[in-house]
């Protein structure tokens, strides 16, 4: 086979209309266009770092869906496997501006999107088995039940090909029929997954646990190669069959935005890891992207490139 990935992964894409003053969204006059999706988020971060990746997606034949089209070409992003569909309409999102650190306050009107309609039809095995990683997110499988299947049937594919996993659960509460349907639904797709990548508070609401050694114990034992808890501030836990540990967060000047950390943190844990790197190293590399996208306005804007990242770890290199 001629064509190759190092990562696919699939999702929604949404237009970001981001405030440019705080306070209530209903009081803001003044917006600025973005883009938003977890999966995307961690795809435009990856493809900042050199590596090939593919997306799979929906989008409506309207502007905001040629937004997303061209933001995929610009971030060298393939679009193998994302269709236009003229049925349904491209989703959207409004977040607004916080000056003191806090979780902005958003908006979706997503519901019925072009990507709401993602199924098993989206798949194609010479694509998806090109790629030799999958990175999936508990938003994709949220959005309809047509997609929770597909989120599935790539997992189960994938890992039947001996082809690695990640998943982050990034939980939207509001997207599923009941909070029992997401615990059970993420819960198994976690147990297909190599590496599972959790906030401390979604542990806590997947698991039951509260401490982030039993978090990752738990997702041990139901299969996951290694478990890394997102801590915050705190930095991160890591743990395998032979080790754990700390790692201490990357220092910020100031919090400026905090919608997409997360998926900052999984761009650089894949990263390391599909280089080859130990997980430790993985880790602090998370850390450092997940700082530097709290210090920007916008979910991506704040990942880095290969030159910038090479040079923040020279730095930060012990001497």
């Amino acid at each position: 086979m001629s064509f190759s990935l190092d990562v696919l992964t699939y999702g929604e894409a949404m237009a970001l209309f981001v405030a440019d003053e705080p306070g209530p969204l209903a009081q803001v006059n003044r917006f600025t266009k973005r883009i938003a999706g977890a999966d995307l988020n961690v795809a435009i971060g990856l493809a900042r770092l050199g590596f090939k990746v593919g997306w799979m997606s929906r989008v409506g034949d309207d502007s905001f869906g040629r937004y997303v089209l061209d933001t995929l070409a610009k971030e060298g992003i393939d679009a193998g496997r994302v269709s236009v569909d003229g049925r349904y309409p491209t989703g959207f999102q409004l977040k607004s501006k916080q000056d003191d650190g806090r979780d902005p306050a958003v908006e979706y009107f997503r519901r019925g999107s072009a990507a709401s309609h993602l199924s098993i039809d989206d798949y194609s095995p010479e694509y998806a088995l090109a790629a030799r990683h999958l990175h999936l997110t508990g938003v994709a499988p949220a959005i309809s039940a047509s997609s929770h299947e597909l989120a599935f049937h790539l997992a189960r594919e994938m890992r039947e090909a001996g082809k690695s996993i990640s998943f982050d659960p990034n939980l939207r509460p509001t997207l599923w029929p009941s909070r029992e349907a997401m615990v059970t639904s993420l819960n198994r797709l976690a147990t297909l997954a190599d590496w599972v990548l959790p906030g401390l508070e979604e542990g806590t609401v997947l698991t039951g646990f509260t401490k982030p050694e039993d978090i990752a114990a738990c997702y041990l034992d139901a299969g996951a190669r290694g478990v890394v808890v997102k801590l915050g501030a705190r930095g991160a836990y890591y743990r395998t069959a032979e080790y754990s540990g700390y790692a201490a967060a990357a220092p910020v000047a100031q919090v400026v935005d905090t919608v997409g950390a997360g998926d900052g943190f999984a761009v650089g844990v894949i990263s390391a890891l599909l280089e080859g790197r130990a997980l430790p190293e993985a880790v602090a590399r998370g850390n450092r992207i997940g700082a530097l996208a709290v210090q920007v306005i916008g979910d991506s804007e704040g990942f880095p490139t290969r030159g910038e990242l090479d040079r923040i770890e020279r730095i930060a290199a012990p001497a």
